[in-house]
C-alpha cells in the first residue's frame, strides 16, 4: 500500500473510532458523521469490524428520527441515483417487508404500469422464511434480473416497467451495511429497517412510495402494535426525505394466496392477472392498487383507483403488460400463459384431511415458510442456492371447513423423503377446530 493510501486509511479509522465512541455514549451523531459513515461503508474506507462496532452501539442505542433521515439520504447518494425526469410521469415504487407466499410485486407491477404508471423498483432476493421477488423472477427461463441503470431506464421507457436485483450502483452502503447487519445479528432495529428500505427508494429515483408493512406469524415484525410502530417510522422518516409515502399493515399470520414456492408463486400471480383465480391475495392486490394509484395522483381516491384496477385485470391491459415485461426482460414470455414451462418439481403429494369434519382455525405462516426453506424452496445463508420448483399449494383458508377426503395441501418436492417429511409439517402448521373461526383482517391500518 503506498504511503498516502495508508494515512487516508488511518485518519478515516481514526474518525470511524470517534463516531463509535459517540454512539456508545448516547451523544447524537451529526449529518456530517453519517454522511462519512455510509461513505466510509460504501467505498470500503474502513474495516468492517468498525462498521460492526457501530451497529451493535447504534442497535443498543438507537438513532433518532432525524438521524434516521440523514442515514437514509447519505446510503441513498453514496451511490448512483436513477434519473426518471425522461420517463412519463407518475413514478411509483411498492416495497413489502416481507412474508410467506407474498407475490404481491408480481400483480401488482404490471397492474399499476396498465393503469398508466412508470413503476421502477430494485427488488430483494429471499432469506429465511420470507421470499424475495428476484428469486421468483429468476424462476422464469431467461428472465434477466441484473439490468443496468440505464437499462432499467429504457426499459421503463417503452413498457412503463422495469425491475432488477441488488444493485452496486444503487446505494451501496446499504449493501455493506446490510449484509453486516445479518451478520451481527442487528437486523430488527426500527432506523436500520427503515433507512435500509427507503434508501433504495430515493437511490431508485421514485417519487410516490406504496409499502405494504406485513404483522403475523410470518412477518419479519409479528406483533401488530410494532408493525403499526414500523409503517409510521417509514412514513414519517420517508416525508422527511422527501418521499410522498403511503403504508399499509397488512396480514401475515397465513400464507398470502395459495402457492409457497417461486415457480408456483409465479404461477399464482399470472393466474391472478388472468382472472383465473379470485379470494384474499386477489383482494390484496387490488386494494393495494387503489391506494398506490390515489396516491399517485391517477385516481381521485382509493375507490376510483380500485375500479381502475379492476378494469385494467378485467380487460386483459394488465395480463398483456406482464408479457411485455417478461419479454423485455428476456424471459421466456409464454409461461405467462402456459405456466407448465416453469420449473417443476420431480414429486408430488397430496395431503388429505383424514378425519371429521373441521374447520381451520390456524395456517401458521412461520412453519409453512421454515418448510419450504427445508424442502429447497429457501435460503438460510446468503449463498444457497435455491431450487425454483419446490413449494407448497395450501387450498385451505383460516375459516374454512374441512370434510374427510378433502386436499390439504400439495407438496412439490425433489425427493420422497423430503416430501414425507414436508407433510408432518404441514400437518403441525395446521391448527383444526371443530367450530367456525373468524377470518383475520386482510388490512389492519392504513398510515
Amino acid at each position: 500500500m503506498e504511503a498516502h493510501q495508508r494515512l487516508a486509511f488511518e485518519r478515516a479509522s481514526e474518525t470511524m473510532q470517534a463516531i463509535i465512541a459517540h454512539r456508545r455514549d448516547r451523544k447524537d451523531h451529526t449529518r456530517a458523521e453519517i454522511r462519512f459513515l455510509a461513505q466510509a461503508a460504501a467505498m470500503e474506507l474502513v474495516p468492517d469490524y468498525q462498521l460492526s462496532a457501530w451497529l451493535m452501539a447504534a442497535f443498543l442505542n438507537p438513532l433518532n428520527e432525524t438521524e434516521t433521515a440523514w442515514l437514509t439520504e447519505a446510503m441513498a447518494d453514496s451511490g448512483e441515483r436513477l434519473d426518471l425526469r425522461r420517463l412519463p410521469k407518475p413514478w411509483i415504487d411498492k416495497h413489502s417487508t416481507g412474508g410467506v407466499g407474498d407475490k404481491t410485486s408480481l400483480v401488482l407491477m404490471p397492474l399499476l404500469a396498465a393503469c398508466g404508471v412508470t413503476v421502477v423498483k430494485m427488488s430483494g432476493r429471499g432469506l429465511g422464511i420470507t421470499g424475495g421477488t428476484v428469486d421468483k423472477l429468476a424462476s422464469i427461463p431467461g428472465f434477466r434480473t441484473d439490468l443496468t441503470a440505464k437499462q432499467m431506464q429504457d426499459q421503463a421507457a417503452r413498457i412503463g416497467i422495469a425491475v432488477t436485483g441488488p444493485s452496486g450502483e444503487l446505494a451501496p452502503a446499504d449493501k455493506t451495511l446490510y449484509a453486516l447487519r445479518d451478520a451481527t445479528g442487528t437486523v430488527e432495529n426500527l432506523p436500520f429497517l427503515v433507512s435500509s428500505i427507503l434508501s433504495k427508494k430515493l437511490a431508485g429515483g421514485a417519487e410516490s412510495v406504496m409499502l405494504d408493512v406485513k404483522t403475523g406469524f410470518g412477518a419479519l415484525i409479528q406483533p401488530l402494535d410494532k408493525s403499526r410502530e414500523l409503517a409510521g417510522w417509514l412514513v414519517r422518516i420517508g416525508r422527511k426525505c422527501g418521499l410522498n409515502v403511503r403504508a399499509a399493515v397488512t396480514d401475515m399470520n397465513a400464507p398470502l394466496g395459495v402457492c409457497v414456492g417461486n415457480a408456483l408463486e409465479v404461477r399464482e400471480a399470472f393466474d391472478t392477472l388472468a382472472g383465473r383465480t379470485n379470494g384474499r391475495f386477489r383482494e390484496l392486490c387490488v386494494r393495494l392498487a387503489g391506494y398506490a394509484l390515489d396516491l399517485s395522483g391517477t385516481a381521485t381516491g382509493d375507490r376510483e383507483g380500485r375500479e381502475m384496477a379492476e378494469r385494467a385485470m378485467q380487460s386483459g391491459a394488465a395480463l398483456g403488460k406482464a408479457r411485455e415485461w417478461v419479454a423485455a426482460q428476456g424471459g421466456d414470455v409464454a409461461v405467462v400463459d402456459e405456466p407448465r414451462r416453469l420449473p417443476a418439481a420431480e414429486v408430488v403429494v397430496e395431503v388429505r384431511h383424514a378425519g371429521p369434519r373441521a374447520y381451520v382455525q390456524e395456517l401458521n405462516a412461520r412453519h409453512i415458510g421454515e418448510t419450504v426453506v427445508r424442502l429447497g424452496g429457501g435460503r438460510t445463508k446468503k449463498d444457497d442456492k435455491i431450487d425454483p420448483g419446490v413449494g407448497l399449494e395450501l387450498p385451505v383458508t383460516v375459516g374454512g371447513k374441512l370434510e374427510e377426503g378433502d386436499l390439504v395441501a400439495r407438496i412439490h418436492a425433489a425427493g420422497a423423503r423430503d416430501a414425507e417429511a414436508a407433510e408432518a409439517s404441514v400437518r403441525e402448521a395446521l391448527v383444526l377446530s371443530e367450530r367456525p373461526t373468524p377470518m383475520l383482517p386482510l388490512i389492519y391500518d392504513l398510515v
